[in-house]
């Protein structure tokens, strides 16, 4: 198991505004995507984008993140 730290990411207002109005369950599936992504990004600079992030959203998806769920974490609210 990995140990968890914290950053900070700036973001746009819609971005923000999605984060603070997501419940529990929403948060840590956004926080194991772009930890999935940011992984990905920073260790494999061999691939392209578009084939990490591909990869990223299939491992999100095996774990439970479904379109509607991340439609919902980025939806204007």
């Amino acid at each position: 198991m990995y140990m968890q730290s914290t950053i900070t990411i700036p973001v746009d207002q819609q971005v923000a505004q999605a984060w603070d109005a997501a419940g529990d369950q929403e948060r840590q599936k956004a926080q194991a995507l772009v930890g999935l992504w940011l992984r990905e990004i920073l260790s494999e600079k061999r691939r392209s984008l578009e084939e990490i992030m591909d990869e990223a959203g299939r491992k999100a998806e095996a774990r439970g993140l479904t379109q509607e769920i991340l439609d919902s974490i980025l939806k204007d609210r």
